[in-house]
């Protein structure tokens, strides 16, 4: 029986819900073979970039309008609409993902296979009723995303991390790493990035802490911004990047660019993957060194990982201040033991108190931000590093979260970061640069 007498036999069905159950799921097996036809008939066009896209539009436009009178001539005009739209959708953009990727509230993606996508909103994560057609649909999603900025995946490069052309982050894992079929994770970011102002909105910092950071920043102190996965270094280390001195020339280094900075004079470095010969890598290592010849003010490492973390130390020791990066920690405290450890990745057999020697000279403050059980990115932390005691490097807290206040009706944290009343040494550095911070704002956090 066809599709067509299917449908209409359930026209008359008495268990009205039964019927519109039946009739989503043809419609559904009508829509994968209009997909499988229109991807058969236009073949390789369809891997094209969508940036190349008009001529391609109306070639999918008129193919898909021809299919769906044919093959699907009981539908409604309203049904027709929907199906075209959809399967447009698959074909030119990225299938059942675009209407997330097109939704500003949704901040992250996760494709844990073909039927299964979940989107964090509000800092949470929930379950969607949005599936792919197939491996084979999700597949040719990831290939069509990596595939945009030349890079690949298959069995022989089964990981991927690559970006949308919005500056999303993308990662991909296939099988035989990935069980159960391939694995997609976007983390979206806006077309209008966040600003100041927006954290102090968010909670994550407060109009006194935003001046004091403002002050580091533009007194050329070097920051690192620690914290775990998803809790917002990158946000925040584009809003410290915004203070930074239009007249100043920037380099940014990172694996895929993220950072969107506003000034004038801003060079974008990225790395690269080995290619198909396993030849052709450009590490992060290779750019900071190369950015040292590009007679830079200010060095942006997007997150150090690895043998980097020594040359870019070296490079904040050697007159280039006011840099700034991430580092994955949980606390002031253990990033400096993973920066220890980094360094020690570069290869070159150092001893332990010359690392530290180093640390403690290059780094200035450490910004530590966690993201809440409430769905908050909070900054919890705000440490200067102080320098070495015998063989250990010393830390004192400036600011520190307040968790005393405790929890809201809503169960959102009602603390904020409160001065600890000491004085930082670095506030003698600042004076010298010229930049004062505001007087009130240490007093007056630690009264308030």
């Amino acid at each position: 029986m066809s599709l067509s007498e299917r449908l209409a036999r359930i026209e008359n069905d008495d268990r009205e819900e039964t019927g519109r159950q039946t009739r989503q799921m043809l419609l559904d097996e009508v829509a994968q073979q209009i997909h499988k036809a229109l991807i058969e008939d236009l073949g390789p066009n369809l891997y094209q970039s969508r940036r190349e896209g008009e001529s391609l539009e109306v070639k999918v436009t008129q193919k898909l309008n021809e299919l769906v009178r044919t093959e699907a001539t009981i539908l409604t005009a309203e049904e027709k609409e929907h199906l075209a739209d959809q399967i447009k959708h698959d074909v030119l953009g990225y299938g059942p993902l675009e209407e997330f990727l097109n939704d500003p509230t949704v901040t992250e993606v996760m494709v844990n296979n073909a039927k299964t996508i979940y989107i964090e909103r509000g800092g949470k994560v929930f379950p969607t009723t949005a599936q792919f057609f197939d491996e084979t649909h999700l597949r040719r999603v990831i290939e069509k995303i990596v595939g945009e900025v030349g890079r690949r995946i298959d069995e022989s490069a089964p990981m991927v991390d690559a970006r949308l052309p919005d500056g999303s982050r993308v990662n991909a894992i296939v099988p035989p790493l990935a069980i159960n079929g391939a694995k997609l994770t976007i983390r979206k970011f806006s077309a209008d990035p966040f600003s100041v102002n927006d954290l102090i909105k968010f909670g994550t910092l407060t109009p006194g802490i935003a001046s004091f950071l403002e002050a580091c920043v533009r007194g050329r102190l070097n920051v690192v911004i620690s914290g775990g996965t998803g809790s917002g270094k990158t946000t925040l280390l584009n809003v410290l990047s915004s203070f930074i001195p239009s007249n100043e020339r920037i380099i940014t280094i990172e694996d895929s660019v993220e950072l969107q900075l506003r000034q004038d004079h801003v060079i974008q470095l990225e790395s690269r993957p080995q290619n198909i010969e396993g030849k052709g890598q450009v590490t992060i290592r290779d750019l900071v060194r190369n950015s040292l010849r590009m007679r830079p003010d200010r060095i942006v490492v997007g997150e150090v990982r690895g043998g980097e973390t020594l040359d870019m130390l070296q490079a904040m020791n050697t007159g280039h201040d006011g840099s700034l990066t991430t580092v994955h920690a949980n606390s002031p405290r253990d990033v400096l033991s993973r920066l220890e450890t980094m360094v020690l990745m570069s290869g070159m057999e150092l001893p332990i108190r010359a690392v530290r020697e180093q640390v403690a000279s290059a780094i200035d403050v450490i910004i530590h931000e966690a993201r809440f059980r409430d769905g908050t990115r909070r900054v919890t932390h705000i440490t200067e590093v102080q320098g070495m005691e015998s063989d250990v490097i010393t830390l004192q807290d400036i600011f520190l979260y307040d968790f005393s206040a405790g929890l809201d009706d809503t169960g959102r944290f009602k603390g904020e970061i409160k001065s600890t009343g000491i004085r930082p040494n670095f506030l003698n550095k600042l004076q010298d640069m010229g930049v004062t911070v505001p007087p009130d704002v240490i007093r007056f956090e630690a009264r308030g």
